[in-house]
């Protein structure tokens, strides 16, 4: 898998790096298993006859060669890795991969005697690095762009050849890890997680529960982002960028922008528009559990085109899930549906029609509710969800696998793992206790003071389903009416629903 190439202007300081012990003594046996001169010897096994200092000079020298301006950054650098299952390369074989990345990535076409000088070093049996200087010896720049695409092709190839795992996802479907950059910055603010992470999940929420336009950009302001818009040549809104209060670069002169691509590949404008639903009554939240079991039948029979749209709606339901659910289980629906985020992005086309996603549409609008109708006995709804969520992710771990969807299936299957570990802490009623009265202007619920999980047996299967008999008549007043419920009923934290 070949990692998105990395620019740089000192060829010596990368050199000694690559050949050296490493930033924790991991690199070794640092060594040449390929590069522009098939002759060229090895600075670490030939000292004698080449030195670093002077393996520096000859990548150096068609750039110190140009007439005219050199480029800022003339140092090409990536890094192409197999899977730790995999077996291990020979020198040999990392040659012919490297000789072929460079081919595709423009940087040395075969054949072509000017092209740029490059070398492949190896000082770890599952890696090699490329490093290149990006000037031609006739003096031209090479064409790179589109360089880390045309090299995910030709891996796919390796892969196959070689009998390597398949870790290319070409299909669209990997989740955008913020960089090490963000990383820094966020420890540097002392904040938990980097700005993309946060806006990722801030926007996903507003995208799932989201009627139109309007009401999407709408649920991101009161969300407290900063939102700016972009509209065509008519004035009508095609795109949209997000970003943090406070998060700034260039000195403080700028917020920090995110596209919603960039946050996400599902997550641009018109891939959001296609979450948009009909906002629903209120009375369909008691229909949620049997939507959802509807729904996870429909699609372990759903047919490629079909289940790719299924999965989608699923996936948004998760998402409102994880807002709208107690504190008691709260971090790990939210652990969940952030690992089932890759699984709800099928590759290949789908369709938006079916019975299946308009189920899961329809028990995802109605969540939405569930904090404002939490004196009727929402709130212990929400928690009786978990079960059906269950068996509906589980549903969808089987038809990623039954499309050999690797990546998908992985991502499912652990979050059906988190939610089994969140049905743990509520599948045990607690003892019913009569809560204080809230004022009636709060969509809060307060707990009962008593009221808290009894230590749940061991769940080796799926948690036994609640009582679905009717519930007892709601008391008069804005608390909520006293009975048995699953869990605490606590009500929704900060920045959930449409509430703030």
């Amino acid at each position: 898998m070949p990692k998105k190439a990395d620019s740089g202007d000192t060829t010596a300081g990368l050199l000694a790096y690559l050949f050296g012990p490493g930033d924790r003594d991991e690199h070794t046996d640092p060594h040449l298993v390929a590069a522009w001169d098939p002759a060229l010897p090895c600075p670490a096994r030939t000292p004698d006859r080449m030195t670093l200092s002077t393996l520096g000079q000859l990548l150096d020298a068609p750039v110190d060669a140009l007439r005219g301006p050199r480029p800022a950054e003339h140092v090409w650098h990536t890094s192409i890795r197999n899977a730790p299952t995999d077996r291990t390369l020979t020198d040999t074989e990392w040659a012919k991969i490297a000789a072929e990345m460079v081919h595709v990535a423009g940087i040395a076409p075969h054949g072509d005697e000017q092209a740029c000088r490059w070398v492949a070093v190896r000082h770890a049996p599952d890696h090699i690095h490329l490093v290149a200087t990006l000037a031609r010896r006739d003096g031209n720049g090479p064409r790179i762009r589109g360089d880390i695409p045309r090299m995910h092709t030709a891996a796919r190839a390796f892969e196959t050849a070689l009998g390597l795992s398949p870790m290319s996802p070409l299909d669209q479907t990997a989740p955008r890890a913020p960089a090490t950059g963000e990383k820094e910055k966020a420890t540097r603010r002392g904040l938990t997680e980097p700005a993309r992470a946060t806006l990722q999940r801030a926007v996903r929420e507003a995208a799932a529960l989201a009627t139109g336009d309007t009401d999407f950009l709408t649920r991101l302001r009161d969300a407290g982002l900063r939102v700016r818009e972009h509209h065509d040549e008519n004035g009508a809104v095609d795109g949209y960028a997000v970003a943090l209060p406070g998060d700034r670069a260039n000195h403080g002169t700028r917020p920090v922008w995110f596209s919603g691509r960039t946050l996400a590949y599902d997550l641009s404008l018109p891939r959001i528009r296609e979450r948009f639903h009909p906002t629903i009554t209120r009375a369909d939240l008691t229909r949620a559990h049997t939507r959802i079991r509807e729904a996870a039948a429909l699609l372990a029979r759903a047919g490629r085109t079909q289940g790719a749209g299924d999965v989608a709606a699923l996936g948004d339901l998760l998402t409102v899930t994880a807002a709208v659910s107690p504190t008691t289980v709260r971090d790990q629906v939210q652990a969940a549906a952030a690992r089932f985020e890759q699984a709800s992005r099928a590759p290949g086309t789908r369709t938006l029609q079916g019975t299946a996603r308009t189920h899961f549409k329809a028990a995802t609008r109605a969540l939405e509710h569930a904090p404002r109708t939490a004196r009727a006995g929402g709130a212990p709804a929400v928690l009786n969800l978990l079960i059906a969520l269950i068996e509906a992710v589980e549903a969808a771990t089987a038809w990623h696998r039954a499309h050999d969807h690797h990546a998908q299936a992985t991502a499912a299957a652990q979050a059906a793992t988190l939610l089994r570990e969140a049905a743990t802490l509520t599948g045990t009623p607690a003892r019913t206790t009569t809560p204080p009265r809230t004022p009636s202007r709060t969509v809060r619920v307060t707990p009962a003071p008593a009221r808290g999980p009894a230590t749940p047996p061991p769940v080796t299967a799926v948690p036994p389903r609640p009582p679905t008999g009717p519930h007892p008549a709601p008391r008069p007043g804005p608390g909520p009416a006293p009975g048995p419920a699953p869990g605490p009923a606590t009500g929704p934290g900060p920045g959930q629903g449409r509430s703030r």
